[in-house]
């Protein structure tokens, strides 16, 4: 723990991780009066005053400027436990302004944004085990399979309010553990003004939005969800912030938070403000944040928004300043972001810290040392993008571009992925997963049917947005629940069988998940069947009899007698089908078991044949083989 007497000289130097300590409200007593500490920072303010409703928000409270400091403070003991209160900021050109409270960690319900005074009692938790646990639970050769969540719209009340986090613990929970999701992941849970940012245009870094419920009931979300053996994601931004007048912009009337530059502190493409990474003490309120939330929360891990941003200076749409030699590479953002996953795993070795990163040309995952950032996991949104493409093309003509779905296998070993069919795929006109699929409705669940095999398959943890796993057509809408209705049809709730099925399936199978990151997990059988359009491939487990041989056919053709190569002579069984009645397609009975041929297929020296549904996929395992052979 920081010691207060130098707080702020660490936060000064970038090295006060647990600043929050230190700065906004806090109860103290001082010549045996009990009151709150209160401390901003505001270098260049001229005056900095206390307001609130316990003053009738008039500027009666100066806070006091150290010496040599950028740091104001207020010993009172007026304001009172569940008061109201911002700072009134005469800034630097004179203008007086209100801001927010920048450490505040309770907010008043939006519109409104003043700070709460609150003391949040210290929790009791009762997760140890899972804290035991967590390093393994959360090891690269584990099963990842992540739910991704928009807290306010999974599930509304019948008003049209949504559920809070006490709710949620009672509903979500179950349902994520009935499905087989491993992680819930959270779009941002930060106090943010807008509902329709989703949350990614945040004014209070320290603070769980009002609009969900109470910190302690978060708390116990979080608890809950280890003892049902889930673990908890945050997405988290900190690369940009909300650009209205009374957050983080201009605070002293300075670029205190954001960059000097007009043009690198302003982010076009979403209309914020970019924060200054190479300033230390922005590197010290950014990283306290993010250790706040995993030592007040427990949460499990961060998903860091939008990193590409961070990275290059010509990331967004312009104008934009680039380096004197020239080049993009924004080493302020480079620099934070290493130090960032450097003192988050100093701190818990097993937190998971996951990059939304588009680019290839830096290394997001591995260690430091090697020149990487530092993460565990990227997204792989070259894979979401190439995939998406495919499948939302006529069936006619992906025999002209299978390489959409195989060159992802080139590339995985570059990083460590993560393969997210995620909210920005289902919004903005692009359509729900299953909207995009190609022909009528029952093609189309057909065929979302064969791209989750394909996802749950393929290399790389998983993560799917809310509502895909029963294949909701509607685009997701941010500001009402789902579109549970659907499940009252068969065939969403056959889908929804199906995911949770092929969910469990995935758990059972360690040849899916247990040599995840190495080159040995995968061996293709066929990618150069374009003409048919059918992919095969194997998934290994580490003993040689462990092994899954998937095959998707992405055509609407049913392929009778199709020839698959094996390593091992012997007997293979067909363990998963997706044209099965029982997750909306017409077989009743799965393929026979297939008895192998000695008859060469590419690399292998023997073959069987089976049937593969039309826009279906199989998966077949080794029911009784001779792995000497």
């Amino acid at each position: 723990m920081t010691k207060t007497k130098s707080a702020g000289a660490l936060f000064e130097t970038g090295e006060n991780f647990y600043s929050q300590d230190y700065f906004g409200v806090h109860e103290k007593e001082r010549k045996q009066q009990k009151g709150y500490i209160f401390r901003m920072w505001a270098p260049n303010a001229q005056s900095v005053w206390l307001v609130g409703d316990f003053n009738n928000w008039e500027h009666s409270l100066p806070l006091v400027k150290e010496e040599h400091s950028g740091v104001w403070e207020i010993f009172t003991i007026i304001p009172k436990e569940g008061h109201l209160y911002k700072y009134l900021v005469k800034q630097a050109d004179g203008r007086n302004v209100y801001k927010i409270d920048p450490y505040a960690t309770i907010f008043e319900k939006r519109p409104n944004n003043a700070a709460v005074i609150q003391t949040i009692p210290k929790r009791k938790w009762r997760d140890t085990v899972w804290q035991e646990r967590r390093h393994d639970l959360n090891d690269l050769q584990q099963p990842l399979t992540i739910y991704e969540v928009h807290a306010s719209s999974w599930k509304s009340e019948e008003d049209g309010k949504p559920y809070t986090f006490k709710k949620l613990k009672e509903t979500l929970i179950p349902y994520v553990k009935k499905m087989g999701f491993t992680h819930i992941e959270f779009m941002p849970l930060m106090e943010h003004p807008l509902g329709e940012s989703w949350g990614y245009q945040l004014i209070g870094y320290f603070a769980l939005c009002s609009y969900y419920g109470t910190p302690e009931e978060f708390q116990e979300f979080v608890e809950a969800c280890h003892i049902n053996n889930i673990g908890v994601l945050v997405d988290w931004v900190p690369g940009h912030f909300c650009i209205n007048d009374d957050g983080l912009a201009s605070y002293d009337g300075t670029a205190q938070f954001e960059y000097k530059d007009p043009i690198q502190a302003q982010n076009s493409r979403w209309g914020s403000l970019n924060f200054d990474l190479s300033k230390p003490q922005v590197q010290s309120f950014l990283i306290s944040s993010a250790l706040y939330w995993i030592d007040f929360f427990h949460i499990d891990g961060i998903r860091v928004d939008a990193v590409s941003n961070m990275l290059y200076l010509d990331y967004d749409e312009g104008p934009y300043l680039l380096n004197a030699d020239g080049s993009n590479r924004n080493w302020a953002g480079f620099y934070f972001l290493q130090k960032l996953n450097a003192v988050v795993k100093r701190a818990h070795p097993a937190i998971l810290m996951i990059a939304e990163e588009s680019s290839a040309e830096t290394k997001i995952t591995g260690s430091i040392e090697s020149g990487a950032l530092g993460f565990d996991y990227k997204w792989n949104l070259g894979w979401m993008n190439d995939t998406l493409s495919f499948y939302e093309m006529d069936a006619a003509f992906r025999k002209f571009h299978f390489k959409l779905v195989t060159f992802s296998f080139m590339y995985r070993m570059k990083e460590q992925y993560i393969l997210p069919l995620s909210h920005d795929e289902v919004v903005h006109g692009k359509r729900s997963l299953l909207h995009k699929m190609w022909g009528d409705r029952y093609k189309q669940f057909a065929q979302l049917r064969n791209l989750y095999v394909y996802w749950m398959t393929h290399p790389g943890g998983k993560l799917l947005f809310m509502g895909s796993e029963w294949g909701q057509f509607l685009e997701w809408k941010s500001n009402q629940g789902l579109e549970w209705v659907d499940l009252e049809d068969e065939m969403n709730r056959s889908m929804q069988h199906f995911t949770q099925t092929l969910h469990h399936f995935y758990h059972s199978e360690k040849a899916l998940w247990e040599m995840e990151h190495t080159q040995e997990t995968l061996e293709i059988i066929d990618a150069d069947n374009s003409e048919e359009t059918v992919l095969s491939f194997i998934r290994k487990g580490k003993r040689t009899n462990d092994f899954l041989i998937i095959v998707l056919n992405f055509s609407p053709v049913e392929r009778q007698n199709f020839a698959i190569g094996v390593p091992f002579p012997g007997s293979y069984e067909e363990v998963l089908n997706t044209e099965m009645r029982e997750f909306g397609g017409t077989w009743v009975r799965h393929n026979q078991i297939s008895e192998t041929k000695s008859e060469s297929f590419k690399n292998f020296k023997y073959q069987i044949k089976t049937i593969v549904p039309a826009l279906g996929a199989i998966i077949l395992k080794p029911k009784k083989i001779n792995t000497s052979s």
